[in-house]
């Protein structure tokens, strides 16, 4: 590294050190003090320094004022706020420090509270949370960056060695420098604001106060958790972030076995547990381009694996499955059968028994992704969101279980009691089925799914060839109402023995019409899953 001329390297001549984590701070004060620099520090803080042999001032003694009301106020005191915001180049400011024996501060070592930590535990309480939000913290942080033309900052461990390297080499840190680390205070700052004020809503969101299901401002909380190898294609670049979330998710998930995920994986593998989890019997799905391609329900785990996998078995290659049980070795065994590749594989656990004949057996045994998902944890009804440019779309998740209460067969003819558990797989399955979707299933399994069409009429055609002689005796799920009877009329041909959508068509009756002539019953749910 050279000296650029253009640059002002500021001298450390004090700095000021409070940190709750202490990583890397032995090391980091004893370069300090080598190079003359003079520590001011707080109560345990200094402990730690003294622990280690590091000569430093306390607070309380440089300010005249002690620690009070059990350290909540410490550092909040002009002597301290005077000697990090005094402008070095001008007069006014170098003779206000000289009148009130104030010393410049030109290095603050802060990290704040861990109040996300504290909040994530579970059963904390709502006072311990509340002594958790650092007050003198972030304002001296921010009064340092504010001041970063001639003060440095420093608010976490891996930032030192940046600090200590020009410190060494030029007696100073860089304007360049010195304005980084303030951008990152700041950013640090907002993350922690907005914890805060994430945690402060929930809780009053459990006071009899109604809230606002749609906030006037909507602010996001995200840190990157990896870069991953390319987005949907080579050419582009992506990566996975975490926001707070206390629910079940993919990024608090653990990998078990096989080579990393990509953003494809992630998304189809979030699609395939968000399907799952919906259904309270032994569930699996096979998810390819995020969509379903085949999905099962049975009184046992390796029997829906098995009908999943039967659901389209060309498309089925090289898809991700999801389970909502323990992958057990027989599910795993139905896993290893001839001429099957699977990308990854979703569930919230893994018997010890299921991940060595997953790892070892199958010939693509290498690379499956192998994800426990843990305990399900159900939370209120999220929000989605849909980035689109210049701004973000906001709803409410279409996770409403089935209204089934409020279905109403609309046509003469009634619902055979045999069909009723195959209507109500096909209805929650199609609100995960891109639109305009249609969904055949028959024993809780489906056999053919017609996805993302311009035309409802070409969806039904799709998924009557995917089902091919499985039709007959299916039932057909539609995500939205039927605009002519076309599709009923293809339907019957099918041998499809019912139909369930939501209505609301101008042409309703011409479609009550063709499934009393097919003799083919129909139910109304007054519900729409559009999904684009």
């Amino acid at each position: 590294m050279t000296q650029d001329s253009a640059s002002h390297y500021r001298p450390i001549r004090r700095a000021l050190i409070s940190v709750s984590d202490k990583t890397g701070l032995a090391e980091f004060a004893k370069g300090l003090v080598a190079k003359g620099v003079e520590i001011l520090s707080t109560g345990g803080t200094h402990k730690f320094l003294a622990e280690n042999g590091i000569s430093a001032r306390e607070v309380s003694q440089y300010t005249g004022f002690p620690e009070v009301m059990d350290g909540r106020v410490k550092t909040l005191h002009p002597k301290i706020f005077g000697g990090i915001l005094a402008r070095r180049d001008r007069k006014e400011d170098l003779a206000s420090l000289q009148e009130h024996l104030i010393d410049q501060i030109d290095l603050v070592v802060v990290n704040l509270y861990p109040f996300e930590a504290t909040v994530a535990k579970q059963g904390v309480a709502f006072a311990e949370a509340i002594e958790q939000i650092d007050i003198g913290g972030p304002s001296l942080i921010r009064a340092a960056s504010k001041n970063h033309a001639f003060v440095t900052v420093a608010t976490h461990p891996n930032q030192y060695s940046s600090i200590l390297q020009e410190f060494g080499s030029y007696g100073g840190t860089s304007d360049a420098l010195r304005l980084q680390l303030a951008l990152e205070c700041f950013r640090s700052t907002a993350s922690y604001d907005l914890a805060i004020s994430e945690y402060l809503t929930k809780q009053v969101g459990k006071t009899e106060t109604p809230t606002e299901v749609l906030p006037e401002r909507l602010q996001m909380n995200l840190t990157k958790v990896i870069d991953l190898r390319y987005g949907e294609n080579p050419h582009q670049k992506a990566g996975l972030y975490s926001r707070p979330w206390e629910g079940t998710s993919l990024v608090t998930a653990k990998q078990l076995h096989g080579k990393e995920l990509s953003y494809n994986n992630l998304l189809d593998a979030d699609s395939a547990y968000n399907i799952v989890r919906c259904f309270a019997r032994a569930s699996a799905v096979v998810i390819k381009h995020n969509n379903p391609c085949g999905a099962a329900s049975a009184h046992k785990l390796s029997f829906a694996c098995r009908k999943a996998l039967e659901g389209d078995p060309q498309s089925a290659f090289g898809g991700i499955l999801g389970f909502n049980q323990c992958v057990d070795a027989e599910t795993a065994e139905v896993l290893c059968q001839p001429g099957l590749f699977i990308e990854a594989i979703v569930a919230p656990e893994f018997s010890h028994e299921a991940i060595e004949i997953l790892s070892t057996k199958p010939k693509w045994k290498e690379n499956v992704r192998l994800i426990a998902m843990g305990k399900e944890i159900q939370l209120e009804q999220a929000l989605d969101y849909r980035f689109i440019r210049g701004g973000v779309l906001v709803q409410q998740a279409d996770t409403l279980p089935p209204a089934s209460l409020t279905w109403k067969t609309v046509t003469s003819v009634p619902v055979a009691d045999e069909l009723w558990d195959d209507i109500a797989f096909g209805w929650e399955m199609v609100r995960h089925v891109k639109s305009n979707a249609i969904v055949l299933a028959r024993d809780a399994a489906l056999v053919g799914v017609g996805a993302g069409q311009m035309s409802r009429v070409d969806s039904v055609e799709i998924a009557i060839s995917k089902a091919a002689d499985r039709s007959r005796g299916s039932i057909l799920a539609s995500d939205a109402f039927f605009p002519f009877p076309d599709s009923i009329h293809r339907a019957a041909q099918a041998g499809v023995v019912a139909i369930i959508q939501p209505g609301g068509s101008k042409k309703d009756q011409d479609v009550i019409a063709a499934c009393n002539e097919h003799r083919i019953p129909m139910l109304f749910t007054g519900q729409r899953h559009f999904r684009h």
